[in-house]
This record gives structure tokens, C-alpha cells and sequence, in this order.
């Protein structure tokens, strides 16, 4: 994949400001994480921060890392029950206020991620973009992006998502992820236009999947 950078923020400032703004983040909200880890402790058990394989920029695999919010609920056979009965309410309240996200400061700080950017998906999805949908990986994936902006986990079509993260790859501004960042802090406190453990349509991914896919991914 190539990509070349916009103009001169993303050549030359993106990066710095992500790492200063990690930084200063995770300095800030020290006492919210460490909270939230005691919580998720008592509340969920171990281990406390989930990890999971996700594509990066030029869809090289990094470990991204949230705050645990389901349990390890299994069957009579031991098997693990369907997402939506191992999300209790704690989990629930962690995912509708983004709190799950803040172990990605880490991300950012190591150069996984961005503040702004698409949001990484799973892995298992790669082989189902079409064309174009993958140069959504010529940049490092975000925090939030500009799809969470427009309706985050409300949006019905996976097309439509990738529509504005190819938009947000191919003009990367300042005052365009200023803009991203406002309207991302106005959505979490608001809660608007998200959908905890819900389904999200993407017809064209495997016949396994094509009713529905269930949406891991709770994003910001």
C-alpha cells in the first residue's frame, strides 16, 4: 500500500500531536483507569484488559487493548455462550461510555494507532473488503474516526462506514480531526448513536454472515 500524506500536518505533526495528546491522556485520566481496572476486577474477574489481533497500517497485525467487559459464561458443554448473554450491565455501561476504549492511549503511545483514524476491525474481516475499502490500512487505524462522527455503531451498511473512512484517508487535516475529536466528546456524553451488543448488516461477507454479523467492535 502507499499513501501520500496530505500535506504538511500529516507528514509532519500528526504523529507528535498523537503522542503528546496519549500522553497527556493517560496522565489525566490515571485515576479513571485505575478505577475502572478495580471495577472490571470485581466485576468481571481476570484477566482484566482484553486483547485482541487487529490490522494496523498497512494491515500489519497489532495487539489492541480494551478494558474487559464481558464474562467467560459457558454451556453444559463448556463452550462460551453467544456475546450478547456473556455482556452483563457493567459491561454494558463500560461500552455505551467508552471507558472499554482508554487502554488504546497504550496503542497510540506505541505507534499502533492514531487518535484519529478508521477504526480497526477484526482481522477476519480482510478478506472480505472490496477494491478501494483497502486503503482504509494506508494509515494507522483511530481512536475515533470520522464514521463515529456520522453515527458510530448506528450505521447500517459497512459500505457506508468505509465511504467515510476513505474520505478521512485521502484528506487529513488539523482542523479536520479537531473537528472529529469535538464531535467525538459531544456523542460519549451524550451516548448517541451507539448500539451495545447489537447486529450490524454486511450482506456481502460470507454465507455464514450474510444475514448478519455480529459487531465486536464498540467504538467511540
Amino acid at each position: 500500500m502507499t499513501h501520500k500524506p496530505f500535506g504538511f500536518y500529516e507528514r509532519f505533526l500528526k504523529r507528535p500531536f498523537d503522542c503528546i495528546l496519549a500522553g497527556l491522556a493517560l496522565v489525566v485520566l490515571s485515576p479513571v483507569l485505575g478505577v475502572t481496572a478495580l471495577l472490571v476486577r470485581i466485576k468481571l474477574g481476570r484477566p482484566v484488559i482484553f486483547a485482541q489481533d487487529r490490522p494496523g497500517r498497512n494491515e500489519k497485525i497489532f495487539r489492541l487493548y480494551k478494558f474487559r467487559s464481558m464474562t467467560d459464561g459457558r454451556d453444559e458443554k463448556g463452550e462460551l455462550l453467544p456475546d450478547d448473554l456473556r455482556l452483563p450491565k457493567f459491561g454494558r455501561l463500560l461500552r455505551s461510555t467508552s471507558l472499554d476504549e482508554l487502554p488504546e492511549l497504550f496503542n497510540i503511545f506505541r505507534g499502533d494507532m492514531a487518535i484519529v483514524g478508521p477504526r480497526p476491525l477484526l482481522t477476519e474481516y480482510l478478506p472480505y473488503y472490496r477494491g478501494d475499502e483497502h486503503r482504509r490500512h494506508e494509515v494507522r487505524p483511530g481512536l475515533t474516526g470520522l464514521a463515529q462522527i456520522n453515527g458510530r455503531n448506528a450505521i447500517a451498511s459497512w459500505e457506508e462506514r468505509f465511504a467515510y473512512d476513505l474520505q478521512y484517508v485521502d484528506r487529513i487535516t488539523f482542523l479536520g480531526d479537531v473537528k472529529i475529536l469535538f464531535g467525538t466528546v459531544v456523542k460519549v456524553f451524550k451516548r448517541s448513536d451507539i448500539q451495545v451488543g447489537s447486529e450490524i448488516k454486511a450482506g456481502r461477507l460470507d454465507a455464514a454472515r450474510e444475514n448478519a454479523i455480529e459487531d465486536h467492535d464498540t467504538t467511540l
